[in-house]
């Protein structure tokens, strides 16, 4: 082939392909390609690495009290996220926007996310009033929260910070995003909402919790498809975790502080971000 002003460079040098997938061009850090499977996958494993975490953990500190309860809901938590990278890791370095850790436009973001909290509450109302038996999360007695000052913060902290940080990571910013690889919204958004509730689950007097549990995930996987950003999600688990921590414990002044902390921090770490979500139509 020859080259040259001659030839015409436009015909001398091939164009190149499109980006792949099409939502990624170049210099935009946009959702990888994550096959299906790897939701599945990474939460088996995360299952497997919690029960050897927890049974060493268990035979250290003992199955009860404060120590053994944070140390188990620490390592779950952690071990989750970490499966998540892992198996992410799989398809190409993971980077932060990859999870949805990314910027937004405010005030849309805020739109979708109230009207995603509101139609929350409004389906947790109607099944409050249909469901005659009440199901009630055993977190915070497990926990030990009421004991002292150290437990009720400490409780706060896991509740309010690090388990909203976690499950979004792992359900909405990878598990969700891998099923839409091959899934249509609704879908992937039921099947996430449904182990999403699932996994909450600590006994029978939590049955009745599930269906309202999984509700609010479908949610979070709404509000996080159409805003893009998982600082969203996290916002909102953290509002709802709020909610329950103060109801749980009437300590407002604890869970107002701790919560407020949180919310601020979902609108203030998106600014130092650099990606931004991709465009919602």
């Amino acid at each position: 082939m020859h080259y040259g002003p001659q030839y015409g460079y436009g015909y001398a040098f091939p164009h190149p392909p499109p980006p792949d997938p099409p939502e990624r061009p170049a210099g935009v850090a946009g959702y990888p390609r994550w096959p299906a499977w790897y939701g599945p996958a990474a939460f088996g494993t995360g299952i497997v690495g919690t029960a050897i975490v927890g049974t060493v953990i268990v035979a250290i500190v003992g199955s009860k009290g404060t120590t053994a309860g944070v140390a188990l809901t620490v390592a779950l938590d952690a071990i989750f996220v970490a499966s998540a990278i892992l198996f992410a890791s799989m398809t190409e370095r993971p980077r932060p926007p990859h999870f949805g850790l990314r910027r937004a436009p405010f005030w849309r973001t805020l739109g979708w996310a109230a009207l995603g909290m509101v139609c929350f509450w409004i389906v947790s109302g109607a099944y409050s009033a249909l469901v005659k038996s009440h199901g009630k999360q055993t977190v915070l007695q497990d926990l030990h929260a009421r004991d002292s000052t150290f437990t009720l913060i400490a409780a706060a902290l896991l509740v309010i910070i690090i388990a909203p940080a976690a499950e979004e990571f792992f359900f909405r910013g990878f598990f969700y995003r891998a099923l839409r690889t091959r899934m249509g919204v609704l879908v992937a958004a039921l099947l996430d909402g449904i182990l999403f509730g699932a996994i909450h689950y600590s006994g029978s007097n939590t049955a009745a919790l599930l269906p309202i549990l999984a509700v609010l995930g479908f949610m979070f996987c709404l509000v996080y498809e159409r805003t893009g950003t998982l600082f969203a999600t996290i916002g909102l688990h953290a509002l709802n975790n709020t909610i329950a921590y103060g109801v749980g414990t009437h300590r407002w002044a604890v869970a107002g502080s701790v919560g407020g902390t949180m919310l601020m921090a979902c609108l203030v770490l998106p600014l130092v971000l650099g990606a931004r979500a991709p465009a919602r139509a």
